[in-house]
């Protein structure tokens, strides 16, 4: 599979290790990556379970590598006779390997109950950044250490990762168009709706327990919400027309969405419970796909008022309505990012769709894929990665890459078709 891959200037020094207190400041240019050494941790106790301390070491390294920020590498069994105590490291032979950052660990496994600790080191100055136990089964053991690897870009970066953080998506690999969720890296993939329909357009609700999404199981596109932990589909509105491109409001009190029960299709907030529908467009055009600004204050959408789809922004009662992208006669799929300072989007181009970013002032207008059909674009809560839809010549899957356009890689496996990805913010 070709992959689109550029290459990436954000770039650390190891002498910027400390300069800022607590964590590392990594938008200044320098020599190299941080370079992390990750030694597989430790099992207390018999009988030795090698699957797991690999699985947790090449977890870690994974979702740093992708990360952008670090260069990680698995190094076992390297000269270390003060094992023992997790704080009393011998640095020197991970000094030789060229090692700034050091991953160390121990875990106990019995009768499926796992404890597990992390710890993360400053090999050139011989000093521990920060370490996290967590407690819980067996089958854990993957997000324990996704889990870390968020705690080691939040030291860092002094953000949060969100490797954590599952994609909800369609796939049509049941023969019907059902909606599933998996984890970022594409491991764990669950079937949630199971109703035999045409289902679309999930939407994570801000506290990541819950999803919208638009489905034709009774005939009408209704909306629906439904919770990740029981099967209960409620409607939340089914008025005649359209009811699709549902979106949850920052704070999860509203709903944005498209309605056409007048007619044409028109942007409607509602309470989360579908009542005391606001209708926010008045155009005979089509106005789709609205997303919020997490502040809540605005919505971007699409609508084809001046003949072709176009991204446009509006306050969020409706007013001060201007137009966002100006290039290209197709603009659809608008997500605002977790940071508020762009908008993902789709353009239509010469070689098939392609995801673009631009600033909200319709500055810095970007393309960051240029293979394939590439729709649906939805940002990782931490803002570093945007996952994506995508059809190439290796097949269609959802893809994930950093919010530059680097690192572009499928994380959907099996047959069917995968498309209109979401990400959660949990």
């Amino acid at each position: 599979m070709k992959i689109v891959l550029l290459v990436l200037l954000l770039v650390v020094t190891p002498a910027m290790l400390h300069a800022q207190p607590g964590y590392i400041e990594v938008t200044a240019s320098g020599n190299r990556q941080l370079r992390l050494a990750i030694d597989p941790p430790h099992q207390l106790g018999s009988p030795a379970t090698v699957a797991a301390a690999k699985l947790a070491s090449d977890v870690i390294a994974y979702d740093m590598n992708m990360s952008g920020v670090i260069t990680a590498e698995v190094r076992s069994q390297l000269p270390n006779p003060r094992a023992l105590s997790l704080l009393d490291i011998d640095f020197a032979p991970w000094l030789r390997t060229g090692s700034d950052l050091l991953v160390s660990g121990e875990f106990s496994l019995k009768d499926g109950r796992l404890t597990i600790e992390f710890r993360l080191f400053d090999v050139i100055n011989r000093k521990l950044l920060t370490s996290k136990r967590y407690l819980g089964t067996a089958k854990e053991l993957r997000r324990f250490s996704h889990s870390f690897s968020d705690e080691i870009l939040r030291v860092i970066t002094g953000e949060k990762g969100a490797f954590t953080t599952r994609i909800a998506y369609v796939s049509t690999q049941t023969g019907n168009k059902e909606i599933y969720i998996m984890d970022w890296d594409g491991y764990n993939p669950a079937n949630l709706t199971k109703n035999g329909s045409i289902n679309l357009n999930p939407d994570y609700s801000p506290d990541g327990r819950e999803i919208i999404f638009t489905s034709y199981k009774h005939g009408n596109p209704d909306l629906y919400r439904r919770s990740l932990t029981h099967p209960a589909e409620v409607a939340v509105s089914s008025r005649k027309g359209l009811n699709i491109t549902g979106s949850w409001s920052p704070d999860g009190s509203k709903i944005a969405l498209s309605l056409s029960k007048d007619g044409d299709a028109e942007i409607y907030t509602l309470e989360k419970d579908g009542s005391h529908p606001v209708r926010l467009t008045v155009n005979p055009a089509l106005d789709l796909y609205p997303t919020w600004s997490p502040d809540g204050k605005q919505l971007a959408f699409v609508s084809d008022r001046l003949g072709k789809p176009q991204i446009f922004i509006m306050n969020a009662d409706g007013g001060n309505v201007r137009r966002l992208t100006t290039t290209g006669n197709y603009n659809v799929n608008p997500r605002w990012s977790p940071k508020g300072d762009k908008i993902a989007y789709s353009r239509m181009t010469d070689g098939g769709f392609n995801i673009f970013t631009i600033a909200t002032d319709g500055s810095s207008d970007t393309q960051l894929t240029t293979e394939g059909n590439n729709e649906n674009p939805s940002w990782s809560a931490d803002g570093r990665f945007i996952c994506f839809s995508s059809k190439r010549s290796s097949g269609n899957g959802v893809y994930v890459m950093r919010a530059d356009g680097t690192g572009q890689t499928n994380m959907t496996q099996g047959k069917g078709v995968y498309f209109q990805p979401s990400w959660s913010l949990q």
